[in-house]
């Protein structure tokens, strides 16, 4: 069940020096082709990276947050076209999150890292260096990477009792 992996999923950033299998690899990339998107419009587009000199140079996509992603087997990189889809963004979400929830369901840990708003350096965004990097086409934006591999460090998940329940209103805000 989904809950089940909701309960143990959390954001791996280290991870074992091992091959993810290619069934497990062609599983996410089906998952994250049935993701859901504003009228099946269907503006994202993945780049699946396994080449390790290629997850080295991504690692270096932004100042902090993404030095980690060299050391993992396989980076996805999420992008999307504007031009199909106001909510590229919200569509690439999605997708982003279908890659998480699939990798745990995978046994496979993984982390998000964010890359729309984002700088490389005082003069680059991350999702211009990144497009330099793929040679992606003008027509995308990169929103997120996804380092995904077997975790190296293990982090139990949140207790049902620490979730922030505050944060549920019934019928009208402020009504628990």
């Amino acid at each position: 069940m989904l809950i089940s992996v909701l309960e143990k999923r959390r954001s791996i950033r280290r991870f074992e020096e091992k091959k993810i299998e290619p069934e497990k690899i062609n599983a996410l990339i089906e998952a994250a082709l049935r993701s859901p998107s504003s009228m099946g419009r269907n503006p994202w587009e993945f780049i699946v990276v396994t080449d390790r000199k290629i997850l080295e140079t991504l690692s270096r996509a932004k100042e902090h947050g993404s030095a980690f992603i060299k050391n993992a087997p396989l980076g996805v990189v999420v992008c999307a076209d504007p031009g199909k889809s106001d909510v590229w963004i919200e569509d690439a979400s999605i997708a982003s999150i279908i890659l998480h929830l699939t990798a745990a369901w995978l046994g496979l840990g993984s982390c998000w890292i964010q890359i729309r708003e984002r700088m490389h350096d005082s003069d680059k965004t991350a999702g211009e260096f990144i497009a330099e990097v793929l040679n992606l086409p003008e027509k995308l934006r990169v929103l997120s990477m996804v380092g995904i591999g077997y975790p190296a460090e293990e982090k139990p998940g949140h207790e049902k009792e620490t979730l922030p329940y505050e944060k549920v209103h019934w019928n009208r805000y402020g009504e628990r």
